[in-house]
């Protein structure tokens, strides 16, 4: 791939240092948004693709991530300071006024209902993978429910003791984790039993081999990334669920109203969790999203799909977007 064509630059915004990747001179900006334990890598194919058809592409390492700046407080990773991140770098690239297709996967997709919720005025329209809109209850705090649906032991229920699961993955070693999550294919809820770091229920010698996807040189990349940052800003976001929906009470039955396409793969963790397939199936998703014009589950495709299937991903992307 001719990675050394995708330029890299660093702009200050919303009080932070945002590095961003790019290519394509000119034509509509797509934005894309990773997730987690993502970077702007993780769009690496799709940059190339899409601009190729004349698009520029855009990806951003998020705030806590690659070579962004990490804030150190907790409380710096809530969806409203990521959203206005990515608002900021919107104003910076096309000007204040212009619309942006918007691309999001995991926690990207998370950030990109939201930015989509918030301003719609922003974004001609918006590919959405891997997670669901998240319909809002305001009877019940995330992290809360969570606990009561997978107990203690689900990642994102471990994730929320600062500096618990840090030490963990530390002795456990980046590469590993990484690979471990990379990996990742089993269609349920993923969980992190206390004690893996001295290798209790997951042997740590185990072998385990990168997915056939991933080339050694791309884990390289991503753990060079994480061995340097280290892994408290990525985890952060995890820490504002509660906090985000304190905030978002104003947004409660809110929904987002711009042309949408939606797209998972069949044996996604989060095709598996929080009742995302019944809530796809049944039709709901569509009273959230009035505009959902597309959903697409691809068979035999896991998680990080825009990385396991790229042309795919890179196709289905175009033919939504060609049309606005």
């Amino acid at each position: 791939m001719e990675l050394s064509s995708i330029r890299h630059t660093t702009l200050n915004l919303n009080g932070i240092n945002l590095h961003i990747a790019e290519k394509g001179e000119s034509g509509p900006l797509i934005l894309f948004i990773h997730g987690f334990p993502e970077l702007w890598y993780s769009w690496r194919h799709q940059i190339l693709d899409l601009s190729s058809r004349g698009y520029r592409a855009v990806a951003p390492d998020l705030r806590g991530y690659g070579d962004s700046d990490s804030p150190p407080s907790v409380n710096d990773y809530t969806c409203f300071h990521i959203v206005g991140d990515l608002i900021a770098l919107i104003d910076a690239l096309v000007g204040v006024e212009e619309k942006v297709f918007v691309v999001g996967h995991d926690w990207g997709a998370v950030i990109a209902w939201n930015l989509c919720m918030y301003r719609p005025d922003r974004v001609k329209a918006l590919v959405n993978t891997s997670v669901t809109f998240n319909r809002r209850s305001p009877k019940r705090k995330p992290i809360e429910s969570l606990k009561a649906l997978y107990g203690d032991d689900y990642y994102i229920c471990r994730f929320q003791e600062p500096g618990e699961i840090e030490a963990e993955f530390a002795e456990i070693g980046t590469e590993r984790i990484m690979t471990e999550i990379l990996s990742y294919r089993t269609p349920k809820p993923l969980m992190m039993p206390k004690g893996r770091g001295k290798g209790k229920d997951h042997p740590l010698d185990t072998p385990i081999s990168l997915p056939p996807w991933l080339a050694k040189q791309d884990m390289d990349y991503y753990v060079s990334k994480f061995d340097k940052n280290g892994f408290t800003g990525p985890i952060n976001y995890y820490r504002n669920l509660d906090r985000n929906w304190e905030l978002n009470a104003s947004f409660t039955g809110a929904q987002v109203k711009v042309p949408t396409k939606f797209i998972v793969g069949d044996q996604d963790l989060t095709y598996h969790s929080f009742g995302a397939k019944q809530y796809i199936q049944s039709g709901e998703m569509k009273k959230d999203v009035p505009f959902l014009e597309e959903v697409v589950v691809m068979e035999g495709v896991g998680h990080f799909l825009q990385e396991e299937k790229p042309h795919e991903i890179s196709n289905h992307i175009y033919e939504f977007i060609k049309n606005y």
